[in-house]
């Protein structure tokens, strides 16, 4: 009966966007108080480090970032700096072979790998960590910088040995838009909370840090490397673990246009993920199946459940209640269109919030379809 699937579909919409966070919350404060305190160590009890760098096209934040890498808090004799620089066409490893000749940078190793090629970052990964040997890896984005006290927290967690991978907080410096900057500010607090009940999902690609000998190849097509690569870790039956006293600060701003296409390409990510980590819905894996589903399931599935929500409210419109559903779904979609067209005009908090939750919904939908279509192409053409 339509008005059956409209109830599911309006309950799990609604228990994704405010059950779950209230359940996650409440069972945050519950966990409270495990935070890891630093202790003072020899230089040689420390795990060895090293801190890799994809880079393509990057020279306008390259220096920073290799300024950034030097500052970091942690032995030199255990931390190794590794650039990859994936086939630039502009001065990226130019600028950072001179700035590594700094006096800043004078104690820290570094490496500059070049590429005449383009390969993409999935491949540039696998190369790399085929000749790490230091016990630990960074992987971080060339326009993040990092807390210069990231590698000493982190390295806390991984006194516990069945830690894998250690998440830091993503913070925006320049955010495009009020919603933007609230969207990652409760992302953050997911995080923080899953961690709490399982394990964080997935991770950043701004920074994060593994288990070297945790790391398995992955496939050329990996969209979201970023959350199939520790979560591929986490299937082994390790801990992903978030500390928010480690951060990662986002320098590049962003506009409507590429943050559209971003969270598009992300979106196909989502569902090439959900497919190919689908054995993590397992109850097998008990609360990380439960976070798994009620997170990153249900958000790959509200924009089918908001489209049988509407087809169902306007097949049972004659009925007054679902016609005031009609109704505010209606309203609802306009002023995101009216948020969208007019958005600089638009300054009041909870519009700009909703117009980005359901942008990103959109997004989501398009890239999902546009996924399973591609694969579906590959898979006729084979």
């Amino acid at each position: 009966m339509p008005h059956d699937y409209l109830v599911l579909c309006l309950f799990l919409i609604i228990y994704h966007h405010i059950g779950y966070p209230l359940l996650l919350k409440y069972l945050a404060k519950k966990n409270d108080g495990n935070e890891h305190s630093l202790t003072q160590q020899n230089s040689a009890d420390y795990p060895s480090v090293t801190v890799i760098i994809p880079a393509y096209n990057e020279e306008q934040w390259i220096a920073d970032k290799l300024r950034n890498c030097a500052m970091i808090d942690y032995p030199r004799s255990r931390l190794t700096i590794k650039l990859y620089c994936d086939g630039c066409s502009d001065n990226t490893a130019e600028i950072a072979r001179q700035t590594i000749q700094e006096a800043i940078c004078s104690d820290t190793l570094f490496e500059i790998i070049e590429y005449s090629q383009n390969r993409g970052k999935v491949n540039i990964l696998n190369t790399a960590m085929h000749s790490v040997t230091t016990d630990l890896t960074v992987l971080t984005d060339t326009s993040a910088l990092i807390s210069i006290d990231a590698l000493q927290i982190a390295k806390s967690h991984f006194e516990n040995e069945k830690v894998g991978v250690v998440n830091g907080q993503y913070v925006i410096f320049n955010a495009a838009t009020e919603g933007e900057d609230a969207y990652w500010h409760y992302q953050n607090k997911i995080k923080k909370a899953e961690a709490h009940l399982a394990t964080t999902m997935g991770s950043h690609g701004a920074f994060y840090i593994l288990r070297t000998c945790l790391f398995e190849p992955l496939d050329s097509a990996t969209i979201n490397d970023d959350f199939i690569l520790p979560m591929q870790i986490v299937k082994k039956g390790y801990f992903s673990a978030y500390d928010a006293n480690v951060v990662a600060t986002e320098l590049e701003p962003t506009t409507f246009k590429n943050d559209f296409s971003r969270r598009v390409r992300i979106s196909a990510g989502n569902m090439q993920q959900i497919i190919t980590l689908s054995a993590l819905f397992n109850p097998k894996f008990k609360t990380i199946a439960f976070a798994f589903a009620s997170g990153k399931g249900l958000r790959l599935l509200t924009p089918y459940l908001m489209i049988g929500v509407f087809i169902c409210s306007f097949l049972l419109r004659d009925f007054p209640i679902f016609e005031w559903i009609l109704i505010a779904q209606l309203q609802l979609y306009a002023v995101v269109i009216i948020t969208t067209v007019f958005g600089k005009l638009i300054r009041f908090k909870p519009l700009q919030w909703l117009n980005y939750l359901l942008i990103g919904h959109t997004a989501n939908f398009i890239g999902g379809i546009k996924y399973l279509l591609i694969k579906r192409l590959m898979a006729h053409s084979k």
